[in-house]
């Protein structure tokens, strides 16, 4: 591997506004023929700017390059492997973009009577439908617009269902396994977490979980619980939790985050689950990261359904020898509200639509097979020679779509943190798994491969993880200063955290 400096990293880079020179110009448009009018009567006065905004003064080519730059400075699923456990990052089919692109979808505005946008919101409720089959509860609504934001909406959801029924409970569980985002949930609603016990299969310690619901006996809301979960295995005891939970009188809520693992094999509904949110971006064809845009639609049972947000999207009945029509429903008395303007990501939802159709039962079955014999070829590959020494699996049983390695071997025989190989591995042209989660397994490193990679993919990157230990054998500081070949160097990333840069002086 080379280690002098590349074109990029001694590059500096700039910002538009950086590059901004007044009077440049990207388009010149025509004279208006259109009499025009001052500002003030047509804005109230009191919603106009003081000054102009200052936007960057710049050239189209320029615009093109920048942009071009930037895209180049980041890793992404068109340049190489991204196994980033428990974000499902595969393959996006080009088709599902352009039928997004086609005018009707993505010039529709969202503001749009729904009597001129039947085909809009007849593919929203067949979407609706889709989902509501797929997770095996008889509900659903769009409007969340992250695996989060489901979150938050299913613990909305539950507190509404028991303050329906006169309760007022204040405590949510959820394992030491969960995603990071569920105890941010409980805590946005308004709940205290309370923290339930992994076993020694990485399944929800049953005697645990006896002890907490009789330990706050009458104050469980809700359990919220990722099947499989985290550490990539399935909870052989998910018909026995639910049980207890609905016993407890609580509500058993479903992380859908890793839903890809079981489409078409399993339904949450019929684990027992009231509330399911489902990551479109992960297991529906949607390019996620950096932010969005997503979309986190939740499936409910019949006891949770009234409190759903509004409006709901609805199939009005044909009358007077007319088909079907299309409606939004704000007439639900016992709603949550509105989660967000408007419904949603409506790209989104083309996009996993689409990707559905195209796939179909049987389509989405096999993904979520070829997801688990993938995570398996990986973790039986990793599990040989260099890798299987220093970086034991986790949990070593059967896995689902993706499991866990504990590189606290690698640290204490060569020195080197999970954090260095990850950084060693983008000089190998693989972007790394997810790091350091779940919290209980020491040195973590979370691998899921997707259904999308092929074994070639595979062998080659079990190949990096190989050189990449037996160089450390030899020299551990080629990885602790790692990487050499990306745009940026490594940065300090404790620095970065604690003292960000998020604004640019004008």
């Amino acid at each position: 591997m080379a280690l002098t400096e590349t074109p990029m990293q001694a590059e500096k880079a700039q910002t538009i506004f950086e590059k901004s020179k007044t009077g440049r110009r990207a388009a010149a448009l025509p004279a208006t023929e259109v009499p025009e009018k001052p500002l003030a009567e047509l804005i109230p006065e009191n919603l106009l700017r003081s000054e102009a905004p200052r936007l960057p003064e710049i050239a189209e080519p320029e615009i093109v390059r920048h942009y071009n730059r930037l895209s180049r400075r980041n890793f992404d699923l068109d340049t190489g492997f991204y196994p980033l456990g428990s974000c499902t990052m595969k393959h996006n089919p080009r088709l599902n973009e352009r039928v997004a692109a086609l005018p009707g979808h993505a010039r529709l505005h969202p503001a749009q009577d729904p009597r001129r946008a039947q085909g809009a919101l007849e593919l929203m409720w067949l979407l609706q439908e889709s989902l509501s089959e797929i997770c095996g509860l008889p509900h659903v609504s769009l409007q969340p617009s992250a695996g989060s934001h489901g979150e938050l909406a299913g613990l909305l959801l539950t507190r509404a269902y028991h303050a329906d029924r006169g309760e007022e409970r204040t405590k949510v569980l959820a394992p030491d396994t969960s995603h990071g985002t569920n105890p941010a949930s409980v805590t946005m609603a308004g709940y205290e977490v309370i923290k339930v016990a992994t076993n020694d299969r990485g399944g929800v310690e049953m005697e645990d979980l006896r002890a907490k619901l009789a330990e706050n006996q009458g104050e469980v809301a809700c359990l919220m619980l990722t099947n499989p979960n985290t550490l990539g295995v399935f909870d052989e005891n998910i018909a026995e939790i639910a049980s207890l939970i609905h016993e407890a009188g609580g509500t058993l809520y479903y992380d859908g985050a890793n839903l890809n693992a079981v489409m078409g094999h399993s339904r949450p509904g019929d684990m027992g689950f009231d509330i399911v949110h489902v990551n479109l971006h992960k297991s529906f064809s949607q390019p996620h990261g950096g932010g969005g845009p997503g979309a986190g639609p939740i499936a409910v049972s019949d006891r949770i359904e009234p409190y759903l947000p509004k409006p709901q999207v609805v199939r009005r009945e044909p009358s007077n020898g007319h088909g079907p029509s299309f409606d939004l429903d704000f007439e639900r008395p016992k709603s949550i509200g509105r989660l967000r303007g408007f419904q949603g990501n409506f790209g989104v939802f083309v996009r996993s639509y689409a990707y559905i159709l195209s796939l179909g039962g049987d389509g989405l079955a096999e993904a979520s097979e070829t997801a688990v014999l993938n995570a398996n070829y990986l973790k039986a590959r990793l599990a040989e020679g260099r890798s299987g020494e220093r970086l034991p699996i986790a949990f070593d049983r059967h896995c689902m779509h993706e499991f866990v390695l504990s590189g606290k071997p690698m640290k204490r025989d060569l020195g080197l943190a999970t954090l260095d190989l990850a950084k060693r591995l983008l000089d190998f042209g693989f972007h790394p798994p997810t790091v350091y989660f779940p919290l209980l397994v020491d040195e973590a490193l979370m691998v899921e491969p997707t259904e999308t990679e092929s074994k070639e993919s595979l062998d080659a990157f079990t190949e990096a993880v190989e050189k990449i230990l037996t160089e450390a054998e030899g020299d551990p500081e080629l990885a602790k200063s790692a990487p050499y070949t990306t745009p940026v160097r490594r940065l300090d990333e404790v620095k970065a955290t604690r003292q960000p840069v998020v604004r640019q002086a004008l």
